[in-house]
């Protein structure tokens, strides 16, 4: 199976932030705040991090949750340790 491209990857990031959230795609944009315009608790933003790792290979510390506050920055932080 060929590499995920940018695209559908950040596609499978919206859709496991979205299903943690539980909330539909139209609701989040890559700059609304997962704590302030979602309701998401700090339990959330772990859960966020965990279904990353297991999805992408990944290892993210956990120091890295103060970044993951909208899509942007999960972009940015899941896509650091794979080299995207």
């Amino acid at each position: 199976m060929a590499a995920a491209t940018r695209e559908e990857r950040l596609v499978i990031i919206k859709e496991i932030v979205c299903d943690i959230l539980e909330i539909e795609e139209e609701e989040v944009s890559e700059t609304s705040l997962f704590k302030e315009d979602h309701n998401a608790d700090s339990l959330r933003a772990i859960e966020i991090l965990a279904a990353l790792e297991k999805e992408f290979g990944v290892v993210i510390n956990q120091s890295e949750l103060p970044r993951m506050v909208n899509l942007a920055g999960v972009y940015e932080v899941v896509g650091e340790p794979a080299g995207w």
